[in-house]
Formats: structure tokens, C-alpha cells, sequence
């Protein structure tokens, strides 16, 4: 399989899995969004055009995949997925959403508040990530209020 067919390869199965997501197919969609990446890992004969395309499937799989990790209560490898996106693009805001929902499930609190803290430096207006802050906050009180029955 040549360069150019690797990226076609990968572009099936990350358009497979997508349809497998909405269906509510979280595990068997992951496999295909796994799968898309690895058609596309090694990207070392790869033309500027096939390098740029690469890049925005690994990007758009990790994601996707993340999601399905995230709907799977598989909050560890959801994080990993989005920090691996975030290696590759660090202003991703999605990445950063949906590493701090991983956060957030983990009870890593600080950490999730730093990424949604970041994402909404990047964008202020996202819906999504100010209901994510509220969440967090709500959590957050919680915590600090058993702590505070606890001393």
C-alpha cells in the first residue's frame, strides 16, 4: 500500500467509524478510529500535501475516539487520546474539553480546570466548555465542603 492509499485507507475508516458512533457503537467505532491511525503512524515518505492530511486524520481519530473512550467511562485512555492530539495541535480546544471531561471523572480537578481554563483563553465564547467550568466548580464545592466536614 503506497502513501497516498495509507491516507485513503485511513479516511475510510475514520468515515466508518463515525457512522459506527452514531449508532451508539462506541467499542467497534474506537477500533476503527485506532485502526485509521495506524494506517497513517509512520508518516516519513509522506508528501507535504499527504503529511498535512495525515496529520488531520490522527487528529480527528484521536478525538473521535476519545469520545468513544469518554461514552465507555474509559476515562484514562481518553485522556491519553487527547493529550496525544494536544502534542499535536496544544490549542485544540476540543482536545482540551474532552481531556478535562476525562479529568473530571478521574477527580483530577486541578487539572481539568487548567485545560478548560486554557480552552476558554483560546475560546471564550464555547457553550460546551463554560457548562463543562460549571460542572467542575460544582464539583469543586463539593469536595471542599466534605473536606470541610471531614477537619
Amino acid at each position: 500500500m503506497n502513501t497516498g492509499e495509507k491516507v485513503e485507507a485511513a479516511g475510510k475508516m475514520k468515515e466508518e467509524g463515525n457512522r459506527l458512533f452514531k449508532a451508539g457503537k462506541y467499542t467497534k467505532a474506537s477500533k476503527r478510529y485506532e485502526k485509521a491511525v495506524k494506517f497513517i503512524e509512520y508518516d516519513t515518505s509522506y508528501t507535504e500535501e499527504q503529511k498535512k492530511s495525515a496529520k488531520a486524520l490522527k487528529v480527528a481519530c484521536n478525538l473521535n475516539n476519545a469520545a468513544c473512550k469518554l461514552k465507555l467511562k474509559d476515562y484514562k485512555q481518553a485522556e491519553k487520546l487527547c493529550t496525544k492530539v494536544l502534542e499535536l495541535e496544544s490549542t485544540n480546544v476540543k482536545a482540551l474539553y474532552r481531556r478535562a471531561q476525562a479529568y473530571i471523572q478521574l477527580a483530577d480537578l486541578d487539572l481539568a480546570e487548567f485545560d478548560i481554563k486554557k480552552a476558554l483563553e483560546i475560546d471564550p465564547d464555547n457553550r460546551e466548555v463554560k457548562l463543562e467550568y460549571k460542572i467542575l466548580k460544582e464539583k469543586m464545592k463539593e469536595i471542599n465542603k466534605k473536606d470541610a466536614q471531614f477537619y
